[in-house]
């Protein structure tokens, strides 16, 4: 890093301090300002926003890294642009109607209040676990990357960096509120984008072009499919084995995944259920399109933010591939001028895939430069924070504190937002130890939602559907597939806190082994079974208090408005958006 960088990042800092200031001036002390910007969002801030936040520490830290070992495996997960057609076309006018702060405040309007305290408690748990510890996490793995001699009163830089994102940015969260954090999100889009994709244009530079990679990392890192079905496994069903170095098989079984590869019946299931929840019921997504004015507005911004989904599999993974091209142009002598030893083992291997992206801005990137991708990664880094910390306001307060307090002043529910806030990133940080000791950043979010997003996925979107299900079935859904998520998660955190192996063949030892995927299917499978069983079993609801919460109970009315708030525009500009998904499914084919 140099003078020249240094002034960049100041460049942002500065710009991005001057609309947290405006904002913060034109704020209203209420609770519809702090937590829904008084619903003035524009689609493009909408769209912006929600892709801001979504982009953070797992994005830019993760992908890249997985990037550099499986090539573009986990670019299924970003193919998932299509889930915000869902949020907006089916679900956006749902919400809208319901006038909600929050996720669990729909649930308790659609089911019951026992509900919407359920949802709300896990919902918070989920991003203790997953968005603020990762966000912070990353943040640290980054200025490790890029001032590994920083050290101040024995912290080293990991940890100098995770304190200095999180402190900024709860800074000028907890004073602009969610008004603070879309209109900054909206500049950290831009900045995000150009400044990683200047780390592809360099980093194909330095190879030698488009051909030249493909050509180093051969067809299986850009094939799509082939990480689904692993190496060796003819039928579909056949078991997954291990086997040792004389080829006798050591352990075969069904529920086993080999590293590297994502079987494509938990591709096909799993994939699409966490990406339905997290796009389309998570109130860290969905707060976003519930700051627009209406439908027609939501709908937009999502459609946006799809498009900006597609980006990631080209300015964060292509980036990991090219790093590892990079690695074998290095080990074979042709090119001499790029150091990537820090993410590499004795071996030689690739050992600490998360730096690879941080990396490549030191490897490839000319003075000044570096300064712009610095501080796009600081954007996604501080925006996905950001993001979380007004949602977990947002939750604790409306649907926790406000319940129990209703007539509160509104300054009042300002004020204990910012507390709880505050509180969650103190335990999350507690958390980041048990990160550290995972395989990799993106797939230890992936394993966790997977663990948490089925009983969600279940009651919204078949109480949406499914008139029938009632108040009970729904809370036998969250209570029976929250168990036992919870019960694999501390299954799986016991070995990495302690050190400590399950005995091979102990039922323990086999809940810890199958693999994340299988595993979500089996909660998917037991939440959805106890909502319909349950609910069968006793009284229908009252259809009157449901109306317009479900396709069936919908008005005339109803109907009339969704259909004037789009246009032929909307249906063109998704069916292009699907083409694309589909474009890049049958170009990374190998």
């Amino acid at each position: 890093m140099y003078t020249l960088d240094w002034v960049v990042i100041a460049g942002y800092f500065a710009v991005l301090l001057g609309i947290a200031w405006w904002v913060i001036l034109r704020n209203r002390e209420t609770s519809a300002d702090y937590f829904l910007a008084s619903h003035s969002l524009g689609w493009f801030v909408v769209g912006a926003s929600i892709f801001a936040s979504n982009i953070g520490s797992e994005h830019l830290v993760g992908l890249a890294g997985s990037g550099a070992t499986e090539g573009v495996a986990m670019a299924h997960y970003e193919l998932h642009a299509w889930c915000l057609l869902v949020l907006g076309w089916l679900l956006v006018p749902f919400y809208m109607r319901s006038r909600v702060f929050t996720m669990p405040q729909f649930l308790e309007r659609r089911f019951s209040v026992a509900s919407r305290y359920v949802l709300s408690l896990i919902s918070l748990l989920a991003y203790v676990v997953t968005k603020i510890a990762v966000g912070i996490y990353a943040g640290g793995v980054v200025f490790d990357a890029l001032l590994p001699e920083m050290s101040v009163g024995g912290l080293d830089g990991f940890w100098i960096g995770s304190v200095m994102v999180l402190v900024f940015t709860g800074l000028y969260t907890a004073l602009g509120g969610f008004r603070a954090v879309a209109y900054t999100e909206a500049l950290q889009t831009i900045i995000l984008i150009i400044g990683s994709a200047l780390v592809t244009y360099f980093g194909l530079q330095k190879l030698g072009g488009w051909s030249e990679l493909r050509e180093t990392v051969g067809s299986e890192m850009f094939n799509l499919w082939k990480p689904l079905v692993p190496a060796g496994v003819d039928a579909a069903w056949q078991p997954i084995s291990e086997t040792n170095d004389a080829g006798e098989i050591t352990r075969q079984a069904w529920y086993f995944a080999f590293p590297g590869h994502f079987p494509w019946l938990g591709m096909l299931i799993c994939a699409p259920v966490i990406g339905l929840w997290y796009w389309c019921t998570d109130q860290y997504i969905v707060q976003r399109a519930l700051g627009a004015p209406n439908q027609t507005e939501a709908r937009r911004g999502c459609i946006f933010a799809g498009y900006l989904k597609l980006l990631p599999v080209f300015i964060f993974i292509i980036p990991g591939v090219i790093c590892w091209a990079l690695i074998q142009k290095t080990s074979a002598g042709e090119i001499s001028d790029v150091d990537f030893t820090p993410m590499l083992g004795p071996d030689g291997a690739v050992a600490v895939k998360e730096k690879a992206f941080p990396l490549m801005v030191l490897n490839v990137l000319p003075i000044g430069i570096r300064g712009v991708v610095v501080a796009g990664l600081l954007a996604a880094l501080m925006s996905s924070l950001a993001g979380v910390f007004n949602a977990c306001a947002t939750l604790f307060t409306i649907d926790l504190y406000a319940k129990f307090r209703p007539h509160v002043a509104d300054a009042r529910l300002v004020r204990v937002g910012r507390i709880a806030t505050t509180v969650m990133v103190l335990i999350g940080m507690a958390w980041i130890p048990v990160i550290r000791g995972s395989q990799g950043l993106y797939e230890y979010l992936q394993s966790v939602q997977g663990y948490l997003a089925p009983p969600i996925f279940v009651v919204f979107f078949l109480g949406v559907f499914w008139k029938r299900l009632n108040a009970q079935g729904c809370l036998a859904a969250l209570v029976s597939g929250f168990a036992v998520g919870l019960f694999r998660l501390a299954v799986d955190t016991v070995p990495k806190a302690t050190g400590d192996q399950y005995a091979p063949g102990t039922f323990l030892w086999i809940v810890n082994n199958i693999y994340f995927q299988y595993f979500s299917i089996i909660i998917l499978a037991i939440s959805a079974a106890a909502m319909v069983v349950v609910s069968y079993l006793t009284r229908e609801p009252d259809y009157d208090k449901i109306a317009g919460l479900t396709f069936a109970t919908m008005s005339d009315e109803d109907r009339r408005r969704t259909r004037e708030s789009w246009t032929a525009l909307d249906v063109a500009t998704s069916a292009g958006l699907l083409a694309l998904i589909a474009a890049a499914y049958l170009y990374f084919r190998g």
